[in-house]
């Protein structure tokens, strides 16, 4: 993950979190317990530490140049922790949790939980997203102008195949791309779902299964499920825009 991770990127990245730890913890001593948690050393092994903390003249923490001694692996697991974004690694997630914020609270407190596992547990990570798109899917599925009803045990793919016929975007009658588009929405989300079920600890694993470990496939995830939950959340607004109730208010025609 290191080496995918450019110094230009290192250092925007470094400015954007020392500005939320300040914002987080407002006295040097909070600052540096904080800091303390991520520090690691071995004085058996060539006093090896994997970063320095650097100090000003008065001993206080020099943050900016302790958070630039990290690694790019460490400053981006500070940053999903202090919150924040990281649209080098999942362009979506920004305008993605916006959008689901006030409108599917759970979704958004699922893939909030999903962000922060990434770097270390990308298996729940994955289990998360696949949650938060399911409960995208059942919560368009609520609207009373859709004609299918969930049980609510329908699997994210079961959930793709229902809202992508309910959306018409398999219909015979549209161009053999948008179709194509539309079966593999459905692939994708398939595909997440065998991740979560098959390749995680979601479900009962043996020593023999292979499980992802590695966080790049976790990014790789989040932002197939960024993009396709902003797809399915923008599509059902225009084309299924709510209704304006109007309030039919009394006139009263005397002048007094």
């Amino acid at each position: 993950m290191n080496e995918l991770i450019s110094p230009k990127y290192q250092m925007k990245l470094v400015k954007s979190v020392e500005t939320a730890i300040w914002e987080e913890y407002k006295t040097y001593r909070e600052v540096k317990l904080y800091i303390d948690k991520w520090y690691q050393s071995d004085e058996y092994n060539n006093n090896w530490e994997n970063f320095r903390i650097a100090q000003k003249s008065n001993n206080e923490i020099d943050l900016l140049q302790t958070l630039h001694n990290m690694d790019g692996q460490l400053i981006l697991k500070v940053a999903i922790d202090i919150g924040v974004e990281t649209p080098d690694f999942i362009p979506s997630i920004p305008t993605f949790r916006n959008e689901i914020k006030s409108e599917v609270k759970t979704a958004y407190d699922t893939f909030t939980k999903a962000f922060k596992q990434i770097e270390t547990d990308p298996g729940i990570a994955i289990g998360l997203a696949n949650s938060a798109l399911e409960s995208i899917i059942k919560e368009i599925l609520k609207d009373k102008r859709l004609k299918t009803k969930v049980t609510g045990n329908e699997t994210l793919y079961r959930l793709s195949c229902i809202i992508i016929k309910e959306f018409n975007l398999n219909n015979s009658e549209n161009p053999k791309e948008i179709k194509t588009i539309g079966n593999s929405l459905i692939t994708v989300c398939q595909a997440i779902e065998t991740l979560r079920s098959e390749k995680t600890d979601f479900h009962g694993k043996t020593e023999d299964d292979y499980l992802i470990k590695d966080s790049i496939y976790a990014y790789f995830v989040l932002n197939a499920v960024s993009t396709v939950g902003l797809f399915l959340n923008t599509f059902y607004k225009t084309k299924f825009p709510k209704e304006i109730v109007l309030i039919d208010e009394e006139v009263d025609d005397l002048p007094f």
